[in-house]
């Protein structure tokens, strides 16, 4: 005879595995910080506040993602200065991830995280996500899925963003 766990054992286990570690941010708290360091280059999300950040998780090997990077690119070209759309590649091989930002022409801020620590800390599940991130470093919006960054609403939602609307 089989033995299923009472109701009572999987509440505690559900209530033990919340209360372990961090929770996913939600919708107007404040950005996790990290510090990603790859073979080129370190980033802190903190020190990119001051202007919105979009935050896209990543991969070379996600159709989606693929998809969705030449929306992204041009979308910073679009916005220059006024946002900071970082992109966290989640690729364990370097070598890869180089040449796909060369092969695409990827002309955005990028950094590998083989890791997956920041992911982790996004409660990140399904690739491409992407955070929008106001200038004062609070979570705005979460995008989960490629999206159509040419989209003239999620310009104008940016660029209000920068401007404190």
């Amino acid at each position: 005879m089989k033995r299923f766990p009472s109701a009572a054992s999987v509440l505690c286990l559900f209530l033990l595995a919340a209360c372990n570690g961090n929770r996913p941010p939600k919708i107007n708290e404040t950005a996790p910080d990290f510090t990603l360091t790859d073979s080129d280059k370190t980033i802190t999300l903190s020190q990119l506040r001051g202007k919105p950040v979009l935050l896209n998780f990543w991969a070379t090997w996600c159709p989606p993602c693929i998809e969705e990077m030449p929306s992204l690119v041009q979308l910073q070209k679009n916005l220059g200065d006024k946002v900071t759309i970082l992109a966290v590649s989640e690729d364990a091989d370097d070598g890869a991830y180089k040449q796909f930002i060369r092969d695409h022409n990827i002309d955005l801020l990028t950094v590998r995280d083989p890791k997956n620590s920041a992911n982790v800390l996004y409660g990140t599940f399904k690739f491409p996500e992407t955070y929008v991130i106001d200038k004062d470093g609070v979570i705005r919006r979460k995008f989960i899925g490629a999206a159509d960054w040419n989209n003239p609403e999620i310009a104008a939602y940016v660029t209000a963003l920068q401007e404190g609307k």
